[in-house]
């Protein structure tokens, strides 16, 4: 069996039918039981309640970034070999994406505000974050504004190649620039930075169910634009009947 049969949207229909109702119950389970977890853990010695922020911003923040790559990878399997339902998920995702960005955004700044005395601060990897939602917005116009589907896929596929960029600067800015005030790696394996395992392992399972919220959104939504077309496509049959 090749992967490319579920580029065919019966196949993907099917498929996603059967799998959607257990994901979003793994959704709920670890998203719920990780925040809740998350915020019963007691206070930071050095942060104090603020720590807490980290079971919102760290999975919202990875999922901003692995949106804009799962929906780089299918914009170019759409460019290269043609696949509709490809397309399709990258549109579908792109909505998600701009929230978590969002979310990531606002919880930095509830969690700088009394870290640095400021809500926001033109950190590389802030900056970078902002320029990446500003791309995610820009994606969603596009296709908006563009009416037909093959054209609108087309031309956010290759904005969806230059936003990438700054979805690199938004992972690795600390990295390239060490004079950012963002803190390093909230999870490493490196000798004395690895975070506490009362913190790690309720921040692990709402990183999952982050993970499992969005696959669940996106099935979703990647179902409803398939739909869409569907009925674009039965309203042009009957007018031309």
């Amino acid at each position: 069996m090749s992967i490319w049969e579920y580029a065919n949207p019966v196949k993907f229909m099917r498929s996603s039918g059967a799998i959607l109702p257990w994901v979003v119950a793994g959704a709920a389970v670890c998203t719920i039981g990780g925040v809740l977890w998350g915020f019963l853990t007691p206070q930071d010695y050095k942060q104090g309640a603020t720590v807490k922020i980290v079971f919102l911003h760290v999975p919202a923040a990875m999922m901003a970034i692995n949106i804009w790559v799962m929906m780089l990878v299918t914009s170019l399997i759409w460019l290269i070999r043609r696949h509709h339902v490809s397309a399709l998920a990258a549109k579908a995702a792109a909505p998600i994406g701009a929230v978590m960005t969002l979310i990531a955004l606002m919880t930095g700044a509830i969690w700088g505000q009394p870290m640095w005395g400021s809500w926001w601060e033109w950190d590389p990897r802030l900056t970078s974050f902002l320029i990446l939602f500003l791309f995610y917005i820009g994606y969603i116009a596009l296709w908006a504004a563009v009416e037909d589907p093959d054209s609108a896929a087309d031309l956010t596929g290759v904005l969806c190649l230059v936003g990438s960029v700054f979805a690199l600067l938004s992972r690795y800015a600390v990295l390239f620039w060490n004079q950012g005030l963002h803190q390093g790696a909230s999870l490493s394996v490196a000798p004395g930075e690895r975070m506490s395992a009362v913190y790690r392992y309720p921040l692990y399972l709402s990183m999952l169910g982050f993970l499992l919220l969005f696959l669940a959104l996106v099935l979703i939504r990647t179902r409803t634009e398939i739909r869409k077309r569907r009925l674009v496509a039965l309203q042009a049959r009957e007018a031309r009947a």
